[in-house]
Formats: structure tokens, sequence, C-alpha cells
């Protein structure tokens, strides 16, 4: 992976477990905070995987992602409900469409615009899941446009959390600089 600092894999699971802790945390906190606008979420623990991404690598944001997923679920008592599985649906093809995006980052593509792309590709997830199963109604397209909405401006937000934290010179020594050569 370009983007992986190597470590030793026990330090590599404690900064997993600790991020996955603080986005468990975040995703907790949010869940509490009533929204205006049933199932938008500004998706603050998003945050913490893509520190993951940048200073760990894919392997270690899907860690983390998945641990936040379902660990939340367990402690606000959704698990295996729609709810969980939306989640889940929209963590997976955010970290499936990471994955080859994450190679450009720093050069071609900052914080803000892997955030983007894992919030529309969440919220792209989500709503496949929801007409496909839950919600097969033929007029739940007309949503789309609203959530892809949120999604994009959720995204810039978390993207300019994202290049705070990543950009705080505590945090410069666990972010590598961009390969120099093809192979990353």
């Amino acid at each position: 992976m370009a983007i992986r600092v190597a470590t030793d894999d026990a330090n590599s699971d404690r900064r997993i477990a600790a991020l996955a802790a603080l986005a468990i945390g975040l995703q907790v906190i949010e869940a509490a905070i009533p929204s205006p606008v049933p199932g938008i979420k500004p998706g603050l623990a998003n945050v913490i995987t893509l520190v993951a991404l940048v200073t760990l690598g894919w392997r270690a944001a899907v860690a983390v992602t998945l641990l936040r997923v379902v660990g939340s679920s367990l402690l606000l008592g959704t698990l295996l409900s729609p709810g969980f599985w939306l989640s889940l649906a929209g963590a997976l093809a955010a970290l499936l469409l990471l994955a080859p995006l994450c190679r450009l980052y720093p050069v071609h593509l900052s914080a803000v615009g892997l955030a983007v792309a894992a919030a529309l590709a969440h919220t792209g997830g989500q709503f496949l899941l929801a007409w496909t199963l839950i919600i097969p109604h033929p007029q739940l397209p007309l949503l789309l446009p609203p959530l892809l909405l949120a999604a994009l401006i959720a995204g810039v937000v978390t993207g300019i959390l994202s290049n705070s934290v990543l950009s705080d010179p505590r945090m410069q020594r666990h972010v590598r600089n961009p390969p120099t050569t093809g192979t990353g």
C-alpha cells in the first residue's frame, strides 16, 4: 500500500484498537444527537477511518470501520437491525471505493477528496440496500439527489476535519510521504 506506515504488528493492533474505540465513541455520541432529517448524520466517525487509512493503510481502515460498525451497533442495541445492515452496506461501499483512491493521496487527492468520495459511496451503498431489500418502492429514487447532496456536504466537513487532524504537527510523524517511485 502506497501510504502504509511500517510498524510492528502489536503496535499496529494497538493503534487500530484505539482508533476503533474512538470511532465507536464518536458514532454513539452522534447517534444521540437529534437530526432534522431522519437518517442523515455528519458521519464524524469517518474522520477516524480516514486517519487510519492515511496513517496505517487500507487494511487498518477496514478493521477500524468494521469494528466501529459492529461495536457501535452492540452499544446502541441495533445489531442485525435494518440500521445495522444499512450502516454496514454504506461502510463497505465506501471502503471499496477508498481501496483504489487511497493510492492517489496526497499527490492527486486530498483528505477532502477521499472523504467526499467515501461519503458519496456510503450513501450509494445504503441507498442500494434500502431500495433493493428494505423499501423497494418505485418512488424511492426521488430521495437520491437530496441524500447525495447531504453526503457531499458531510464529506466536505469530514474531509476538512480529517485534514486538520492529519496536518497537526503531533500527527506528522505518523503520516507517510507519498512514494518516490511508482512501485509504492
